[in-house]
């Protein structure tokens, strides 16, 4: 492959044609389904998927074929098919869905309203994932345009992703005859630690969550009156918390939500930490005087990729502040997002999450927890040198520095799906998502540089790929 004559390609692409898309994309509030439970009715899904699928069509690749494809009652799924060489298939993989507004959007900025400021797309689902589906067909066209053989790649554009992927296994199902048996597994939902050079996924975070109750009283009283008496809500939860959590460090406590560390995982975030140095936290907007958890640098990035870490996100039973009146309140309820280690089984982990939250509750308190969500995670198998070589050189290509290989913190489902489907497959799973991009947060935007160099390196390995199963 030309590398320069497929940069040039790549780089027009998507100032002609992918980022106009892009900003159009973001005006459309496609909430995922768990967020949006009318979805049906409010229509946006569909839009996002008319204008995806509409824009796939139109491209000029030989071969292409482009169908929506709809189960009763779940979320559509844009599914692609381009021949190529050889009988060797590729699988690439994105999302249509978005995140939720959240609010601290700075001003001028907002998650429906797409703002470009220079190399950044700002808005709602640009880099978390909507440029997936664009940037897999331009990598496909790079090679097409220059004539440079790729084996036969299948492309999946889900639209339930951010609530879990609960609808993706069925699709799975019925596709399977369809999909075939790919050795090659290329995800564009990743993070990445820097722009300046492409980031390998070597493994992902499961997730279990829910919701936590805790209920002392039928109605709430005075304060005055009943407090000292009447143990309070909150503070049992506290304790119930402390079960699970060390309050001074935030270090998960019971061995069973734990696992050991693969030496090659450590030796990754060496090598990780070495590169990004402080940038391993300071692309998060601490606030002023704010320091990360303790630890050096490979530590952190270990804490965040194979070690357990809780989160309340969401609470009820407490009033606004302008409405709390001195009541002790009946009861208190907290939303517990939990991250586990990529190779925990997250349905054993929320079994032992509820019996260690509910066991011999203080006072005699109601406590129960509901679990939401128990999704394992993900450990990539070794990548073979061939790979390892193509990737590298791939990232050097197109970005000018050497490919880096790291655990994100984070799950993306389809990823241990299809480790279990796939055994055989090897996985490229990589993204857009560096510094400061904040998905699903406020000011989330998509660093345009960095996605077309992400094309690049799509197109350089499906090349390398192709080249190896040739003969």
């Amino acid at each position: 492959m030309d590398v320069a004559r497929a940069q040039s390609l790549i780089e027009q692409t998507w100032q002609d044609a992918i980022v106009p898309q892009l900003i159009e994309y973001i005006r459309i509030p496609n909430k995922s389904p768990v967020f949006d439970p009318d979805w049906q009715t409010h229509g946006y899904m569909e839009d996002a998927v008319d204008l995806i699928e509409g824009w796939c069509r139109a491209q000029p690749l030989r071969g292409l074929n482009v169908e929506v494809v709809r189960l009763d009652g779940r979320t559509p799924l844009i599914f692609m098919e381009l021949p190529g060489e050889g009988d060797a298939t590729v699988l690439l993989y994105g999302h249509l869905d978005k995140q939720p507004e959240m609010s601290g959007w700075r001003e001028g900025l907002g998650p429906w309203e797409p703002v470009l400021e220079g190399e950044r797309l700002y808005g709602r689902g640009g880099a978390d994932d909507g440029y997936s589906a664009f940037a897999a067909l331009a990598a496909l066209q790079a090679l097409q345009e220059q004539g440079v053989p790729h084996a036969r790649c299948v492309v999946v554009i889900e639209a339930c992703e951010e609530s879990g992927s609960y609808d993706l296994p069925f699709y799975i199902d019925a596709l399977a005859p369809r999909i075939g048996h790919p050795d090659l597994v290329i995800c564009l939902d990743s993070g990445a630690g820097n722009y300046e050079q492409l980031w390998c996924t070597t493994s992902l975070r499961g997730l279990i969550g829910g919701t936590l109750r805790v209920e002392v009283l039928t109605e709430g009283v005075h304060s005055g009156d009943a407090s000292g008496i009447v143990p309070s809500t909150f503070r049992i939860a506290r304790q119930l918390l402390a079960r699970i959590e060390d309050a001074q460090s935030g270090a998960i406590l019971p061995g069973e939500l734990h696992v050991e560390i693969p030496p090659q995982r450590n030796e990754q975030a060496e090598t990780a930490g070495r590169v990004l140095a402080d940038e391993v936290y300071t692309k998060f907007p601490f606030t002023a005087g704010v320091k990360p958890v303790d630890g050096g640098l490979s530590e952190l990035i270990l804490n965040r990729t194979w070690r357990p870490a809780l989160e309340v996100t969401g609470a009820a039973g407490l009033p606004g502040l302008a409405d709390a009146g001195n009541v002790l309140r009946p009861a208190t309820a907290l939303k517990l997002s939990l991250r586990v280690p990529p190779t925990l089984d997250a349905q054993r982990a929320s079994r032992f999450l509820k019996q260690a939250l509910e066991a011999d509750s203080p006072y005699g308190a109601r406590v129960s927890f509901e679990p939401e969500i128990a999704g394992s995670g993900w450990n990539a198998p070794p990548v073979p040198a061939s790979l390892a070589n193509s990737i590298d050189a791939a990232s050097r290509a197109f970005f000018g520095a050497g490919a880096v290989f790291m655990g994100e913190g984070g799950s993306i489902p389809f990823m241990g799906m299809l480790g279990a489907l796939f055994p055989q497959a090897q996985f490229l799973v990589t993204g857009v998502l560096g510094p400061h991009s904040n998905a699903h947060g406020p000011n989330e935007f998509l660093h345009i540089p960095c996605g077309q160099a992400v094309t690049g390196c799509v197109a350089k390995v499906l090349a390398d790929h192709a080249a190896g199963h040739s003969g």
